[in-house]
């Protein structure tokens, strides 16, 4: 065989192992792509159904607060426990309501184009602020000195210091101790975890994190 033929029989065997690589390359780009695109629909999915539920949550919300306000405004300051406990109350809600229309903002404002890190930080920020949601656990006792009378403490009666005392101050101490240890950090134990994952809005945006994550897990195993 002439050194001629041996060169031609090298050239078509390296074309081959170039086409090869080349429709490689493009088969993994469509796989890519193609995982890609159904787990941000996925992603999306996921925190549409939340931001649907925080626009309920928000309606609800907002009649709740209306209803206090105009209890609030009702009371002028004529029982001072009633006044004291509907205001704070009425102000967690107005809280609440300012967090939920951020936070249905952030949502809407996810783009899954972006680079999925970006993606992930906006993600990341929207999951903090559900946690940061806790602080609603501080107003338990509110709902327990509503009906409070100073008469009540100036007679020493019984049935205040006995029952009605105890039991706001049991709600006080589950108050505090539920703000602050229901976070992340403890979601080994399971009565965190428990409560952190039993409604849609912290557990949904784990979710989509997740779909997102299985993304750069499956351009790594390609690679």
């Amino acid at each position: 065989m002439e050194e001629t033929d041996v060169k031609n029989i090298w050239q078509a065997y390296e074309r081959k192992i170039e086409e090869s690589r080349i429709l490689n390359l493009q088969s993994w780009a469509l796989n890519f792509r193609a995982f890609e695109s159904i787990q941000q629909h996925k992603a999306g999915l996921t925190l549409n159904a939340l931001a649907g539920f925080k626009v309920r949550a928000l309606v609800l919300g907002f009649v709740w607060t209306l209803f206090l306000g105009i209890l609030l405004y009702g009371a002028r300051l004529k029982n001072l426990y009633f006044s004291f406990s509907i205001g704070a109350l009425f102000l967690f809600n107005i809280a609440t309501l300012v967090i939920y229309i951020r936070q249905v903002v952030l949502i809407k404002w996810i783009n899954y184009s972006d680079p999925i890190t970006d993606t992930q930080k906006k993600l990341s920020l929207l999951a903090s602020s559900t946690v940061g949601l806790r602080f609603l656990w501080l107003q338990m006792p509110f709902y327990c000195t509503w009906f409070w009378h100073s008469s009540w403490i100036n007679y020493s009666s019984l049935s205040f210091w006995l029952i009605t005392f105890p039991i706001t101050l049991f709600f006080t101490f589950l108050g505090i101790f539920l703000y602050r240890n229901v976070v992340p950090e403890n979601m080994h134990k399971k009565w965190v975890q428990a409560l952190l994952m039993s409604g849609p809005e912290y557990k949904s945006v784990i979710k989509a994190k997740e779909f997102l994550a299985e993304i750069d897990n499956f351009q790594k195993e390609l690679s």
